[in-house]
């Protein structure tokens, strides 16, 4: 019989700030929104693949494309309990008020040190593990409920679930909305953010342990112990998959970088100056409190002094113990995330399942770099975070452990975590290409693959997504024009390998073989990357700039946190990885060709952005070149010129989400940052700048369309579409693309 987890009856209400923030109430006074018709789902063309090709009813170039909603389904799978809320939200609340079902897996128990209190109240209590274990899911259980309904005392329906890898795994739905689950594994945690934890998921992934243990939560339906070996863990997750079948799959970075011992005084100190002065509230350190537990609210000052160069640490590639790289993120994150990719790529195999998109999230690399949510949505996300911390200690759940993460509620915020959500891929904007005859060509990834879509010229329907072969690819892919009308598309993809030595990431490449035609085989461009074991394979999406010639040039951020490139030769080979230099680059480099043929590269630091530019088209890219930009909250995108002459650059303002731009030609900005009037969207993520319109994510997570390039300060007219969508949105002459949560191209034409 299912276990019934009942709270009593008094109820805690959000206040109704907390709920419109997230669903978008909020807009009145801040921006003009052209409101949206009623909704009525439509099958978009794409939903006829080229499997199956079949006349699809002609559609008026006025009328949007949707995709029905029904279809999405949204599995998230995170370490710790609370890994989702500090690392993912708002993105969470939103599909939970979208009402498609959303499921979220715990692979750890978090049972840290197993001691249920604030640090300052830790002295001389009795560690509980199983006891810590049961607090941190009734917080859980109590946030999910209070971003779904707006109270807190939701009743959850809990049972033990089998699971392919032999054990059982509880599975709790939440009654008045059972669409929405969570699924805990109850894993042991490693206990140490960097530390040399053998009996941990990193110890799994590198084979120091044959199997790891579980570690039950009081309370739990499932009614034994078990172990998990490698493929066990596996083998869980994909059969989940299997289970609930999502269409999109949030989850951790896999690889986050490491710091380098030589580099850690130069790091710090950034850090610091980074927090002062890019709008961070939270310094490194301040507020936190002591102990050795791994929950977010008690590692901050084990985080700061590993960072430091003190206690020992994991090597990155290898699970043994001290060596000269230290993670940037919890060891947990970075190889239950490794788990999740060996269940997605055994899951891409198995026939007969909706395609599925992938987002990854950065996490503790986040406290260094500058916020990126406006103070309403960071508020709210807060709000939720002390519902999970049990800020007020109100015994509403009805448990001896308690009914919330008593840890966290030292900090709730964490170091700035509450502040910023931040992709760790798919932020490109340039992925729809026009060919020579006016058709469109879209391109994302699905099941690993590329996917790509195809719309004639003219009024005609999108078709698609046609999977090309080839798996592996990581999520976000870039597309260049070639000067022969052909279209080229670069990406990177992981290789796992039959080891854990064997993981790796490289830059990949495939190009049309006629302009409008098929595409070749995969190229495979290498990774100036020494090894994972260096740099854990932290590098960005390409970027990439085409000559007169037809010559690319592939830049890339390494692992270093500088900028390198690859060039293409005469006879269509590839020089070798150089490094173009900078110093502590972040996300993803953009680039983009003004009207005379010159290539522009940008890529973010937490201060300012660095420029590399062709004096003369096919020249070198000189650089690098402060532009005395303000920081910016890292994620760029540039187009040419509305005039010809040079580039415009898109970013955002830090902790607001409003709009900005500025316009290079040579090394330098030739006008001064523009803030764009009453943008007022908020929201996160690049600013996609076609010719004559804007496309960004709104607060909302909706996507919000506008033309642009009107009068002199007038205030553009804001439209949102009213979709949850997958990394970054592209804004093009004839409309604005974007991937849906479902998995579906969703087309906003231009003429409306």
């Amino acid at each position: 019989m299912p276990v019934r987890l009942r709270r009593p009856s008094r109820r805690r209400i959000v206040s109704a700030t907390a709920a419109t923030v997230l669903v978008g109430g909020t807009f009145a006074g801040l921006l003009s929104v052209t409101p949206a018709k009623p909704h009525t789902p439509r099958v978009p063309s794409q939903a006829h693949e080229a499997k199956a090709p079949g006349k699809a009813p002609a559609k008026t170039a006025a009328q949007p494309v949707r995709a029905p909603q029904a279809a999405t389904s949204v599995m998230q799978i995170v370490a710790h309990p609370d890994d989702d809320l500090f690392f993912m939200n708002p993105d969470v609340s939103q599909s939970l008020r979208s009402g498609s079902p959303l499921t979220s897996v715990y692979l750890t128990a978090g049972e840290s040190d197993g001691v249920n209190a604030r640090p300052g109240d830790a002295a001389g209590a009795e560690p509980d593990k199983a006891g810590y274990a049961e607090a941190r899911q009734n917080g859980i259980r109590a946030a999910y409920a209070e971003m779904a309904t707006g109270s807190r005392t939701g009743t959850w329906d809990r049972t033990s679930i089998p699971t392919a890898g032999g054990a059982a795994a509880e599975m709790d739905t939440l009654r008045t909305k059972p669409q929405i689950k969570l699924v805990w594994l109850q894993l042991r945690e490693a206990g140490s953010i960097s530390g040399d934890r053998p009996q941990s998921l990193n110890g799994l992934w590198h084979d120091r342990i044959h199997a790891l243990d579980s570690q039950r939560a009081t309370g739990t339906p499932v009614a034994a112990d078990f172990t998990y070996t490698k493929d066990q863990v596996v083998a869980t997750l994909t059969g989940l998959l299997d289970r609930f079948r999502p269409t999109f799959v949030r989850m951790q970075d896999p690889t986050p970088g490491t710091w380098r011992e030589t580099k850690h005084g130069a790091e710090t100190n950034h850090q610091a100056g980074t927090e002062a002065g890019a709008g961070s509230a939270t310094k490194a350190g301040a507020g936190s409190g002591s102990g050795s537990g791994t929950n977010h609210g008690s590692e901050t000052n084990h985080q700061v002094a590993t960072e430091a160069g003190a206690g020992s640490a994991t090597k990155a590639g290898s699970g043994a113990g001290a060596g000269a790289v230290k993670l940037r993120d919890h060891q947990d994150h970075l190889y239950g995330a490794r788990f999740v990719q060996a269940a997605l790529a055994r899951y891409a195999d198995m026939p007969g399942h909706p395609h599925v998109g992938v987002q990854n999230y950065l996490g503790y690399p986040t406290s260094t770099l500058p916020h990126t949510l406006d103070p309403e949505t960071a508020g709210a996300k807060l709000r939720t975070l002390k519902t999970y911390a049990w800020t007020d200690g109100v015994n509403d759940c009805g448990t001896v452990a308690g009914c919330g993460d008593l840890k966290v509620a030292a900090r709730p915020g964490g170091r700035g975590w509450t502040q910023t959500v931040r992709y760790a891929r798919s932020t490109s904007t340039s992925w729809v290409q026009r060919d020579p005859g006016g058709g469109l060509h879209a391109f994302s990834v699905l099941d690993g693959r590329l996917a790509a879509w195809h719309k004639p010229a003219g009024p005609g329907v999108w078709q698609g997504p046609v999977l090309l072969p080839g798996g592996g690819l990581d999520s976000g892919v870039t597309s260049v024009a070639l000067p022969d009308g052909r279209t080229a598309v670069f990406g990177t993809r992981t290789t796992l390998g039959d080891s854990a030595s064997a993981y790796g990431r490289e830059v990949v490449t495939t190009t049309q073989t006629t302009p409008g035609g098929a595409f070749g085989p995969w190229r495979s461009l290498g990774t100036p990357e020494r090894d994972d074991a260096d740099g854990t394979s932290d590098i960005s999406a390409p970027a990439v700039t085409v000559d007169r010639a037809g010559l690319a040039t592939v830049l890339l951020r390494d692992s270093g946190h500088r900028l390198t490139a690859r060039e293409q030769r005469a006879d269509g080979g590839w020089g070798p990885w150089r490094t173009l230099g900078g110093k502590d680059v972040y996300g993803d480099p953009v680039a983009a060709t003004d009207g005379a043929g010159r290539g522009y590269v940008f890529a973010s630091t937490p201060s300012t952005v660095l420029t590399w530019a062709q004096q003369r088209p096919g020249g070198p890219l000189a650089g690098p070149v402060r532009t005395g930009l303000p920081p910016t909250t890292l994620a760029l995108s540039a187009s040419p010129a509305p005039d010809g002459d040079g580039v415009r650059l898109w970013f955002r303002k830090p902790a607001s989400g409003d709009l900005r731009s500025a316009d290079f030609s040579g090394a330098g900005p030739v006008s001064p940052v523009t803030e764009l009037p009453g943008s007022g969207v908020a929201g996160f993520g690049p600013v996609s700048g076609g010719e004559g319109l804007l496309a960004v994510r709104s607060r909302t997570g909706f996507l919000a369309t506008a033309p642009h390039g009107r009068a002199a300060g007038a205030p553009p007219v804001w439209t949102l579409e009213r979709f949850l969508f997958a990394g970054a949105p592209d804004a093009g002459t004839d409309g604005v693309a974007a991937i849906g949560l479902d998995g579906r191209l969703h087309w906003t034409p231009a003429a409306r």
